[in-house]
């Protein structure tokens, strides 16, 4: 490490250069980093819905349908007209509408009425459109040039290119309001004013060189995009403030800049290195979940943690020694207070502290999981044109989601007792299939492939269906269930089925296994670096269980508040809290044990409170507030609401530490003595009067 160390700052220069110069190409690569903001894609490959949007694309023309578009005061031949169209926009690859399911030359009068008014009801038009992914802000908006004032559009593509539109705008934005505040924490808590540019440079520097790398993935999800570089900001700051304190320390016994930067880096690493590796493994575990936007997250950001790591070890020793002078000229008073009182006061309030949490852990526990959530991705946008072209078309027509049903094809008769029994399911409004539209008893062969081509491939039949249900929730689902059961009864495992509340159906699925096993890999990876690093048995259970008490209070809230909670939100921060924020824990413990070597447990959690509070604020401080940033400035639902458990849990997290820890520190005292290597607490003879009511040096 000595030699490590030597090596950074005898090449300084060239340290420096060759970061910079990875900079520019990390900027440029930035660049070329696909976004995806379709969740469907992340399902894994043996999801149903996932097998059926494949063979769609592979043997039909027309997509899935994901738009709703209206037109207001048309007849029924103007309605025909826009039609042919909406077909000539770009990426519009299928238009369905009354004339699919019925014959319009007959009076309207004369028709099932529940089924014209799923497409025409007073004066207004309402269309189901198929848009590729090719460019869905381009189709969109000639989809709006071509309605007018006279249009309203909903679905899957406006959200795409809302979310498209806010991904690339908000994430500038929050680092806007955020890097302000943090620059205000740090000139408040650090010794010189030119301390926190460093921060930024070395933090900065790898969030950038992050963001850069994930062109290997050729593409990363809306999610990992927008949350990843804000995450690793927040999360890696206090890598940087600790290797800076250090070297601050060592400038006060030493004279030498290099020996005390060289210092600070052998004594800086092992910590660091340990508390990244807890974040690191806390991310990593991501990884195992089926649905893969977790593997999309966790890989980023372990990436970034990795990335971190060797700024601050490498980058920032070497600009730091650089730039000593103005570190000197630049000194001020810390604001931070000495935090003695509060110290005792946590200390003093460990029994009622310890009743509280114990009457709470058990319903907090059981409430997390019987949260009301959802699976989706929407866009808040109030007052929005989208916003109110939503209200609009629902007020008038209802809800309504498409299901697309794929059999094999060969058996019309089969096809029209299937396309007969899903009519009658609760909910569905309108079935279009060859056998409803022509007639079972007409060969296909006797008819253009320009009719026939929307309903059969060389090997499947395509059957959509309408159901007057939101996209989600019980509803929807058991329409998807009825509807799955039905085709199965004809089919078999044949019969596939995808449309929007269809992979929502199957994303319920995934992450709902995906929870158990990501939450017990977290606690078993993050339990065994505190197990090798401390080589305690009982440190990696009283640690883990004080951060997992702040996670199930933090997630029983939108339970006992009556919110529904974004399931992806709820699986991601079960990992995210756990693994960022379990170094408020180590550190606090660490200092415990250090002191209890020579004081008496209940000075040792004064002293260690006293010694820890200050970094723990800092760093939770801005990770809090990173939180909240997110949740104020993004309108994707997903990414508010992660924001907003992470600001919130942060936050109950650093009371769990500073309240609960010590509680249970010195509660099973001699246990963690007796079950920690070479652990030399103060003799249990030689503690005396507990001074908790003093300073205690």
């Amino acid at each position: 490490m000595d030699n490590f160390a030597r090596g950074i700052l005898r090449h300084r220069k060239t340290v420096i250069i060759i970061f910079l110069v990875l900079i520019v190409i990390s900027a440029v690569c930035i660049l070329g980093v696909s976004v995806n903001y379709n969740l469907v894609d992340y399902l894994p490959e043996d999801a149903q819905s996932t097998i059926a949007l494949d063979i769609m694309t592979d043997e039909f023309s027309g997509a899935m349908p994901n738009a709703r578009v209206m037109v207001r005061d048309v007849s029924v031949s103007e309605a025909a007209h826009i039609k042919e169209q909406l077909k000539s926009v770009y990426g519009v690859s299928e238009v369905l509408w009354l004339d699919d399911a019925a014959d319009i030359k007959q009076p309207l009068e004369t028709l099932d009425q529940a089924m014209v008014e799923t497409y025409y009801k007073d004066g207004s038009a309402l269309y189901s459109v198929a848009v590729g992914a090719a460019d869905e802000k381009r189709s969109l908006e000639e989809i709006y040039a071509l309605l007018g004032d006279k249009g309203a559009v909903t679905g899957d593509i406006v959200d795409t290119v809302t979310m498209q539109n806010a991904a690339s705008s908000e994430v500038m934005g929050a680092m806007v309001l955020l890097v302000p505040i943090i620059l205000i924490i740090l000139l408040a808590t650090t010794g010189s004013w030119f301390e926190p540019i460093l921060f930024f440079a070395a933090i900065g520097t790898s969030v950038v060189l992050n963001m850069g790398s994930n062109l290997i993935f050729g593409e990363i999800s809306f999610m990992t995009n927008s949350i990843s570089p804000i995450l690793q900001l927040a999360v890696s700051m206090d890598y940087a403030i600790f290797l800076l304190h250090n070297f601050e320390k060592n400038r006060q016994e030493t004279p030498d800049v290099e020996e005390a930067m060289r210092l600070a880096v052998k004594r800086s690493l092992p910590v660091v290195a340990a508390s990244s590796l807890t974040t690191l493994f806390g991310f990593l575990v991501l990884v195992a979940m089926k649905f893969k936007i977790g593997a999309d997250l966790g890989l980023a950001l372990s990436k970034g943690i990795l990335l971190s790591l060797v700024s601050v070890m490498v980058f920032l020793p070497a600009l730091t020694v650089s730039c000593h002078k103005l570190i000197d000229k630049t000194k001020h008073r810390s604001l931070l207070p000495s935090f003695s009182k509060a110290s005792r006061l946590v200390v003093r309030a460990r029994v009622p502290v310890m009743i509280i949490v114990l009457a709470l852990i058990v319903p907090a526990y059981l409430a997390q999981g019987a949260n009301t959530f959802t699976y989706g991705n929407g866009v808040m946008e109030a007052g929005s044109r989208s916003g109110m072209d939503q209200a609009e078309i629902e007020e008038r027509f209802g809800s309504s989601t498409a299901i697309v049903l794929l059999v094999p094809r060969g058996d019309v008769a089969r096809e029209a007792l299937l396309a007969s029994a899903l009519e009658d399911v609760p909910r569905i409004t309108s079935v279009i299939s060859y056998a409803s539209l022509v007639g079972a008893e007409i060969p296909d062969a006797f008819l253009s492939t320009d009719v026939t081509s929307q309903f059969y491939s060389e090997n499947y039949a395509r059957l959509v269906l309408y159901a007057n249900t939101p996209s989600e929730g019980e509803l929807a689902f058991s329409v998807v269930e009825q509807v799955r059961s039905l085709a199965s009864n004809f089919y078999g495992e044949a019969a596939l089925s995808c449309g929007q509340s269809a992979n929502l159906y199957d994303m319920k699925q995934v992450v709902t296994a995906d929870n158990a096993l990501v939450s017990i890999l977290a606690v078993i990876a993050i339990g065994l670096v505190i197990l090798f690093v401390y080589k305690s048995l009982s440190l990696p259970i009283i640690l883990v269980l004080t951060i997992e008490t702040a996670i199930w209070i933090n997630l029983s809230t939108p339970y006992f508040s009556g919110m529904a909670l974004n399931y992806i939100g709820y699986l991601v921060i079960n990992t995210v809290q756990l693994g960022a924020t379990v170094d408020y824990a180590i550190l606090y413990s660490d200092h415990y044990i250090d002191n209890r070597s020579r004081l008496p447990k209940l000075d040792a959690a004064i002293n260690a409170a006293k010694e820890t509070m200050g970094s723990i604020l800092v760093s939770g401080g801005i990770l809090s507030i990173t939180g909240f940033m997110l949740s104020f400035s993004s309108s994707i639902e997903i990414v508010s609401g992660l924001g907003q458990l992470l600001g919130r849990g942060t936050i109950l997290s650093m009371l769990m530490v500073f309240l609960f820890l010590p509680a249970l520190l010195t509660l099973f005292d001699r246990v963690v003595e007796k079950t920690t290597w070479h652990a030399k607490f103060l003799p249990a003879k030689g503690e005396g009067k507990q001074s908790i009511g003093s300073d205690q040096p």
